[in-house]
């Protein structure tokens, strides 16, 4: 007997000081380790712009002193209206002409963010410059939007359409494609508008939109990455680019 109870204390023992396995969770299973590129990308020319641990490469509109931005779960992340004073979008540190650009977003309920393309500084705010890929949520914002204001649109501009958006707290992918004059939105896996800078049309629905009066409005063939701070929580991740 007293040899069947040594037996089982050391067991026990060793059960006890044997190393605990660590469960992947579903993100991780599912979508695999988030901000980093294969070989394949890196091979390929994509660079990340985000490390998912700090803020480097990015900074404030305009150097700002603002406290709305921090990193949440190796995510972007842009606090609500309650738990942030001094408000404002980041930029990329870097500007970009020709390129493609993927990221992964997901917004809180009742949420509005963006992004924005050949952003400058020149003017009050980001908008009046770069081109915004809506980063919405459409069924829950309080307030009343066009069809040219919803998920994946040219903000105001240009419709997304047969698009298909996560359910709201989960995360998208979406693409924006800009080489020359012509630029495409694409929304998980599907491309969802795309339209000419400068072109008749272009030219048509900027005089009907809110850019009628910005004169730098989708002007600059050359700018920064702008993440939009809307006064909600939301999150980016998985931030590549590729020059073209």
């Amino acid at each position: 007997m007293k040899n069947l109870i040594l037996t089982l204390m050391c067991a026990g023992l060793v059960f006890a000081c044997a190393p605990k396995q660590e469960t992947a969770t579903t993100e991780e299973t599912t979508a695999g380790p988030v901000n980093v590129l294969t070989e394949e990308e890196k091979a390929g020319g994509w660079v990340l712009l985000f490390d998912g641990q700090t803020m480097n490469g990015w900074r404030s509109f305009k150097n700002a002193d603002i406290d709305c931005w921090d990193i949440q779960d190796n995510a972007l992340h842009c606090k609500g209206a309650m738990d942030a004073d001094k408000r404002g979008d980041i930029l990329t540190t870097e500007q970009y002409e020709n390129f493609e650009l993927v990221f992964d977003w997901k917004i809180s309920p009742g949420g509005n963010s963006g992004v924005m393309y050949r952003t400058t500084e020149e003017f009050d705010a980001p908008y009046y410059s770069g081109p915004e890929y809506q980063v919405i949520d459409d069924a829950g914002y309080k307030g009343e939007l066009t069809e040219l204001q919803k998920a994946g649109a040219n903000y105001d501009m240009h419709v997304a359409e047969n698009k298909t958006t996560a359910p709201i707290g989960e995360w998208n992918t979406s693409k924006i494609v800009v080489n020359g004059n012509h630029c495409e939105h694409w929304l998980n896996g599907t491309k969802v508008l795309e339209y000419e800078f400068g072109s008749e049309d272009w030219n048509t629905r900027k005089q009907a939109s809110k850019w009628k009066d910005a004169a730098g409005y989708g002007m600059t063939p050359k700018g920064h990455i702008d993440l939009q701070d809307h006064g909600h929580e939301v999150w980016y991740r998985n931030i590549k680019i590729k020059t073209l």
